[in-house]
């Protein structure tokens, strides 16, 4: 079991019971299920950026309940965090609950990174990378799982930790279903390559157990992606336009950090790496105009009319980082809309330039 620091009900929004439908909440389905799916509401704010200081690697979920439901690393690298809102920039303010800390010694005990909250068959998994407080580098995937509606409720039972073919540093998990089948995304170093991680995809017995062979999706191979170190990492899916697209990112975690994005079928073999097709080009970037650095391990929601694609990412406000990037807190979360190309590919743009507050 684990421990856990939880509000009862951290939004302000009237308390009602949330909707559960069982496998057809099963995590991915927020980003990946057609928009519509969700109740519209009536058209947003224009979004504030950043949209949540000092959280990077940041995941959010709109559930069917309406609320959106956001976890990311902590620069401290010892907790997860969640909050909810009934709209995205409410996500700004929300209470921020402690649902889960970092083990004082042993097996998750440092380097909490990169939760994902997903919902799949009527529970709330986060998925997350941690290592053992004595050898902080060991870092490995691990599960936690709350049966309760409300993930701020109930307990959050350790799972234990994904095995994968190989005992070697891997993080990043991310889990999505394509026509009825489960897989788990993450990055990972496979032994004797030179390079820091590639992606990978199986397919899942259960939200906690992989089954099957896994599969290299891309591994470092253009400059863009071999700045700093040789990393692709943070992957994430979108299904559109009769196509599964999947983002990761690339290089070392400052201002040379990328994201790229992998292409297949939806009606190809997922598990074919002949399937997926790679961009030879990054298509999310640095920006000097908008003064935006390193944009990176992003995911996807949507809008509060229920149809608007919406990029979450998380970047700095400046190029220069004095030491190791890792102990630099100022990657902030962000989000702007998603755009589409007329050849049903998406169109990422730029990141945008912080908002303009009115004064007064």
């Amino acid at each position: 079991m684990s421990r856990a620091d939880r509000a009862d009900d951290p939004s302000p929004a009237p308390r009602r019971r949330l909707v559960l439908k069982g496998a057809a909440l099963a995590a991915g389905a927020l980003a990946t299920s057609t928009p519509t799916a969700l109740a519209a509401s009536p058209k947003a704010a224009p979004y504030v950026n950043p949209l949540v200081l000092n959280r990077a690697d940041p995941h959010i979920n709109r559930h069917t309940d309406g609320f959106y439901y956001f976890t990311a690393t902590a620069p401290e690298y010892d907790r997860i965090v969640l909050r909810r809102s009934r709209t995205l920039n409410g996500l700004s303010t929300a209470a921020e609950s402690v649902v889960w800390r970092a083990h004082p010694s042993g097996d998750m005990g440092a380097h909490i990174w990169a939760p994902e909250l997903h919902r799949v068959d009527g529970k709330w998994y986060i998925y997350f990378a941690a290592a053992p407080a004595e050898d902080v580098w060991r870092i490995r995937i691990w599960v936690l799982e709350n049966a309760h509606p409300n993930p701020f409720r109930g307990t959050w039972v350790e799972k234990g930790r994904i095995k994968t073919a190989w005992e070697t540093f891997s993080l990043d998990a991310t889990t999505f279903t394509h026509r009825g089948t489960r897989y788990l995304a993450w990055a990972q170093h496979e032994p004797g390559m030179d390079n820091n991680t590639a992606v990978w995809l199986s397919r899942m017995a259960n939200p906690w157990t992989l089954t099957g062979p896994q599969i290299r999706l891309t591994t470092p191979e253009f400059d863009w992606e071999c700045v700093g170190y040789k990393v692709n990492e943070g992957p994430y899916v979108l299904q559109r336009n009769g196509r599964v697209f999947m983002t990761y990112s690339a290089s070392a975690t400052d201002h040379h950090y990328c994201v790229g994005l992998l292409t297949a079928d939806a009606d190809s073999d997922l598990m074919n790496p002949a399937s997926w097709s790679k961009s030879p080009a990054p298509v999310f970037t640095s920006n000097d105009t908008t003064r935006q650095y390193g944009p990176g391990h992003n995911c996807f929601t949507v809008a509060e009319d229920g149809r608007t694609d919406v990029l979450v990412y998380h970047a700095r406000q400046y190029k220069e980082i004095v030491g190791d990037p890792l102990n630099d807190p100022n990657r902030h979360t962000r989000i702007q809309k998603l755009g589409w190309k007329p050849d049903g590919t998406p169109d990422f743009g730029v990141p945008v330039a912080d908002t303009v507050r009115a004064e007064g």
